[in-house]
Parts: structure tokens; C-alpha cells; sequence
């Protein structure tokens, strides 16, 4: 049975012919017109395009009967969260929800971290970066310096997971270069077009996932980037004296995210290899991960709460680096004193624009 074979035009889609003259291939709505080979070679591309197929490999142990001996695991009664600390600690409030918890007897099961980053920030020093943060807060209620109170300041280990792979691309763009020249009453432009590929391998490391659904992303993510330098070896003598959130997000859960994160890196960097064109249109990208390695590890937040005024307002900061960040109310009469001055300056200006082009035209 004999087949028609179609070639796409790779710049509007449509289907391209042999053009005898310039022994090409042309395309009859555009006009452009290819290097036979090349069109191949696009073809080709197309038809090896790849997913990814990677199963990532988890790292970690179980508790040995030993690493059990003197921890103890709190739970919230309201978000549920399981808090383990040693059994020196005390713990009367969710250092998430504020809510009570209960010890509720002795650790068990789920996997031993493999890295821990210890705090290198203490207690004190959480407290004065709180103070610093509410410094130069135009839109901050001046009462609140004086009148909320700090309910509780917990350091608590968060549980992240942190992912390795090396990332296999084959990247194809669409890219062209226009020449103008003036000639006569006419401006004439030639525009060149060419299929750019990029192949190549980029390695990732400790790319990070919050493994908590009770920690807030944004308060998460926003205390980063960590320091893995950092990292230790994890032994339970580094929490002592703090809370370790126990992870209740696998890391296959944490792997959609972590590819997705992975692969518009790796987009990223190729994309900057593609220099010296008019305009660059990535096409298609085929990026196959490898050696994938998930590692369970413990990063160190300072987790405050205060009350102000019968609300309560939550605030971390990083216990390696010392980044704080949090919300803050607004005074809404200093709100609207700024959203009018921003109205009045606007309409100032509106009118000055006015009278120029006014006195322009006349």
C-alpha cells in the first residue's frame, strides 16, 4: 500500500513541497523554505521526543531500638501534625496552630533522616530579629510594637526532601535573523530562519521539598535557601532541646514538583547557550532524568507567634541564615492616607501632562 509522506512547516504548520528552482523544500503560505536535510533532521527530532521515565531512589533507614530510647512524639488535636522531640522537652503548644498537644507516648516507625542541618541561631537572637523586622513598617499600627506579646517561640526542625539527578536534554528552537537595507523609496527585509538544537547533560543537587503538609509552603519557602554545606550526618543528639517535624509527604508525592522545578531549569540554562539570533522560540524539549536520588534531611525554623489584640500572627526565620519573615497587619488609616496621596500625586500629574501637550498643540 503506498503512503503519503507530509512534511510540516516548522514556522506556521502548514504543509510544505519540493520547490525545483532552488532544489528545497518550500512552504506555499509563508514562503519559507528549508535545507532538505535539515527538515529531516527536524522531522527526526520530532519523532524520537521523549518523557521522562525516572523512579526516583529514596535514601534513609528505619529507627534502630536504640535511636527510639527517649523520644517522644506530641500531637496537635487540631491540624493533627506529629511533633517528635527528646523527652526533656516541653511542649504545651503547636509551634503551627498554637493549639494544645498531648504527648502521646513513644516514637515510632517512618524513616531516619540522612542529613540534618543544625541551628546556628538561638532563641534570643529569634527574638530580636522579630523586633528588627517591625522597624521602618510605615503601614504598621504603632500600638503593635508596645501591645502584642509573644506567645511562643519553638525551634523546630521542618523535614524536607532533597533530590539529585543529572538531567538529559535534547532541546530544539526556532530562530531567525533579519537583515533590513533601504533602497530607493522601499525598506526591504530578509529574514533567515534556523532549526537550533542543543544537546547535552546538567547535574542537580539537593534540589529541596517541603516534606510537611502542616508547615506553610510560603513560610517554608520563603526562609530559603539553606546552606548544604551545612549538613550533618544525622544523629537524634542534635534535637535535643527542640521539636522534628515528622514528614507526612512522601517524596513521591514531592516528585511531580521536583521534575516539573528540574526541567524548567534545565530549559533555562540550555536557553542560555542560544545567542546571536533576532528572536529565539523554543520548539520542543526533550529532557530525560537519570541517577535520580531522593534524601531525607531536617532543616532548622524558628517558628514565633503573637498576640495582638485577640489575633494571633506568625512568624519564622531560618535557624541556619537567620532570613525572617511574616506577616504584619495594616493601620487602615495610614492605609488610606497612602492610597490618597498615591491618588492625588497621579492626578497631579495627570494635569501637568495635560497643560503640556495642551500648550504644545497651541
Amino acid at each position: 500500500m503506498s503512503a503519503l509522506i507530509e512534511y510540516k512547516c516548522p514556522n506556521c504548520g502548514g504543509a510544505v513541497e519540493f520547490n525545483s528552482a532552488g532544489q528545497n523544500l518550500k512552504c506555499p503560505y509563508c514562503d519559507t523554505e528549508f535545507d532538505i536535510n535539515a527538515l529531516n533532521e527536524y522531522n527526526n527530532d520530532r519523532m524520537n521526543d521523549t518523557g521522562d521515565d525516572l523512579n526516583w531512589n529514596v535514601s534513609g533507614i528505619e529507627w534502630t531500638e536504640d535511636e527510639h530510647q527517649g523520644m517522644k512524639v506530641y500531637t496537635c488535636q487540631s491540624c493533627g501534625g506529629q511533633v517528635v522531640a527528646d523527652e526533656t522537652t516541653s511542649a504545651s503548644f503547636c509551634p503551627y496552630c498554637d493549639s494544645p498537644v498531648i504527648m502521646t507516648g513513644q516514637f515510632e516507625g517512618g524513616l531516619k533522616p540522612d542529613l540534618i542541618i543544625p541551628f546556628a541561631i538561638d532563641k534570643k537572637a529569634a527574638e530580636d530579629a522579630l523586633r528588627r523586622h517591625l522597624n521602618g513598617k510605615f503601614l504598621l499600627p504603632k500600638s503593635f510594637s508596645s501591645e502584642n506579646r509573644i506567645e511562643e517561640i519553638k525551634g523546630i526542625y521542618v523535614p524536607f526532601w532533597l533530590f539529585d539527578c543529572d538531567a538529559e536534554a535534547h532541546i530544539r528552537y526556532k530562530a531567525s535573523k533579519s537583515v533590513s537595507w533601504t533602497s530607493g523609496n522601499y525598506i526591504y527585509t530578509r529574514t533567515s530562519h534556523y532549526l537550533v538544537t542543543r544537546d547535552g547533560e546538567i547535574s542537580f543537587d539537593k534540589v529541596p521539598a517541603d516534606g510537611s503538609t502542616k508547615m506553610p509552603d510560603v513560610l517554608s519557602q520563603s526562609v530559603e535557601p539553606y546552606y548544604y554545606n551545612g549538613c550533618k550526618e544525622f544523629t537524634p543528639a542534635y534535637i535535643a532541646g527542640y521539636l522534628a517535624d515528622k514528614y507526612d509527604v512522601e517524596s513521591e508525592q514531592c516528585a511531580p514538583t521536583v521534575n516539573a522545578r528540574i526541567h524548567k531549569s534545565t530549559e533555562n540554562e540550555f536557553r542560555r547557550t542560544v545567542n546571536g539570533y533576532s528572536s529565539v522560540i523554543q520548539e520542543s524539549a526533550n529532557i530525560r532524568l537519570k541517577r535520580g536520588q531522593a534524601l531525607y534531611a531536617l532543616m532548622p525554623v524558628w517558628v514565633l507567634s503573637t498576640n495582638y489584640r485577640g489575633q494571633i500572627y506568625r512568624f519564622a526565620m531560618n535557624g541556619q541564615t537567620g532570613k525572617f519573615v511574616g506577616d504584619l497587619p495594616a493601620d487602615p488609616k495610614r492605609t488610606g492616607l497612602l492610597f490618597a496621596g498615591v491618588a492625588a500625586a497621579v492626578t497631579a500629574l495627570s494635569f501637568a501632562l495635560m497643560s503640556f501637550f495642551a500648550g504644545g498643540i497651541l
